[in-house]
């Protein structure tokens, strides 16, 4: 089940690589581990996350993707849905299956079909559209909901993720990291991922590991697919 799960990491690395990604970067924190992950995302414009930049480790199970990787923040945040130790609390990375006591449809849970991106995508969402009823950070919900409810009034939720963001424009500045400030400059992010991963696949340009390392081979997409198919029919992620 571990060669499954490697052969499906590096093609999801190689196609974030190929196609560059709005809003997010990503790189291995080793060349030698393809399940472990490093996300850099951009506060989305318009938010109050606007112009942070903030790092992700995301970590996958031997049986990816018949299990979802666990997400937890790196950099220093504040956000009902975030636990103090950086751990995100969303849906999608919950195990799928029906749970009453969740108060969470089936459908919003981890499954099979999402993917590396999809995942970094709703965390992005999730920034700006916390869920405040099932709170990570019980003192930013309250914070926040404050917040919401006297109109802007009570703004200290908006000055402590302000000092957050700042935090992680220092960060950036160390990294040698340029932020985008405006919409146009986050949209460009892609072609700027893309730009920078145009390079020979032999390397990646980034130091990424290549198809190789990991033994991964296009001619065996066919013979994967039905692995996967036959995997998930038959209801059981064991190998």
């Amino acid at each position: 089940m571990e060669s499954v799960a490697k052969k499906c990491l590096q093609k999801e690395l190689k196609k974030l690589m190929d196609e560059g990604a709005e809003g997010f970067t990503v790189k291995l924190l080793s060349e030698e581990n393809i399940f472990e992950w490093e996300v850099g995302i951009f506060g989305p414009p318009q938010t109050l996350y606007e112009g942070g930049y903030f790092k992700l480790l995301m970590r996958f199970p031997a049986n990816y993707p018949f299990s979802p990787p666990t997400v937890s923040f790196l950099t220093r945040m504040w956000h009902p849905n975030v636990y103090e130790n950086g751990e995100i609390c969303i849906s999608i990375l919950h195990p799928a299956g029906d749970d009453p006591h969740s108060g969470e449809p089936a459908s919003e849970r981890w499954n099979p079909a999402q993917s590396v991106q999809s995942v970094i995508v709703s965390v992005i969402s999730l920034l700006n559209e916390p869920n405040t009823f099932s709170p990570a950070n019980v003192d930013a919900s309250v914070m926040y909901r404050k917040w919401k409810e006297s109109k802007g009034e009570n703004n200290d939720y908006v000055e402590y993720v302000r000092k957050i963001v700042s935090e992680s424009q220092e960060e950036a500045a160390r990294d040698g990291v340029k932020v985008p400030l405006t919409t146009e400059e986050y949209i460009a992010t892609k072609r700027s991922s893309l730009n920078r991963n145009n390079v020979e696949d032999t390397d990646f340009g980034t130091g990424f590991a290549t198809d190789d390392d990991y033994g991964y081979d296009e001619d065996d997409d066919e013979s994967e697919g039905e692995t996967l198919s036959e995997t998930a029919d038959s209801g059981n992620g064991d190998s």
